[in-house]
């Protein structure tokens, strides 16, 4: 997806005051894009205004929703773009508002917990014409580029073997947080081990196999 080149396009985002929006709406901002709405239950939104002094902003969905359905009749104000950065479980129904009200829509990972919710999303996308887009920067990385390409240049008759390990430091916020009921996030492997997942598929192919060997609400092991 590119719309660098389109003129004057105008976004809507679901979850402003969360950690990753900012850098959402600098990309807005920084590809000449407009910031036309936003919404998030929590009002430390300050943000905003180093990117939009005309972004209309509510901590009620339905008034948010409301919004830019009369933005849509507005012509040059219709929403192009809903960008849902908004807690896990909420992805399915958000992604699905935005198709129905006419828009493509952004997906922060994951954009749903199981292969059925994926099929109904295919199916949303095929009745409103619109897509879904999710965020998976692991495989823009020039490192996994140049990595994908010395792999493809090598055409190698057997699998490669590779171990994988990844640490990150989390302080007890993240448990406390949405982010730590698996219920909400889908688990580490969903939340986190999801970009290690598509770099691995972007550089070596298609998953023939996948064994889980450990998984609680810390971390998680397996062979792929």
């Amino acid at each position: 997806m590119e719309i660098w080149g389109e003129n004057n396009m105008n976004f809507a985002l679901i979850g402003a005051a969360g950690y990753i929006a900012p850098r959402h709406m600098q990309a807005i901002k920084d590809t000449g894009h407009d910031l036309v709405a936003a919404y998030d239950l929590n009002d430390s939104v300050g943000i905003i205004d180093s990117i939009s002094t005309d972004c209309s902003f509510f901590t009620q969905f339905e008034y948010f929703l409301e919004h830019a359905w009369r933005l849509k009749r507005q012509g040059d104000r219709a929403v192009d773009y809903w960008v849902v950065c908004s807690p896990n479980h909420f992805h399915s129904a958000h992604i699905t508002a935005g198709l129905h009200l006419g828009c493509d829509v952004i997906c922060e990972k994951p954009l749903v917990s199981t292969p059925a919710q994926l099929d109904e999303l295919r199916c949303v996308e095929e009745e409103t014409g619109r897509r879904v887009y999710s965020i998976m920067q692991l495989r823009h990385h020039p490192a996994i580029h140049e990595l994908r390409d010395k792999v493809i240049a090598e055409q190698r008759d057997g699998q490669y073997e590779v171990e994988l390990t990844y640490i990150t430091a989390r302080g007890p916020w993240y448990l406390a947080s949405w982010k730590g009921d698996p219920r909400k996030s889908f688990g580490v492997m969903a939340e986190i081990g999801i970009h290690f997942f598509d770099m691995l598929h972007v550089i070596f192919g298609e998953l023939k196999r996948m064994v889980l060997h450990y998984h609680d609400e810390h971390k998680a092991a397996g062979y792929l």
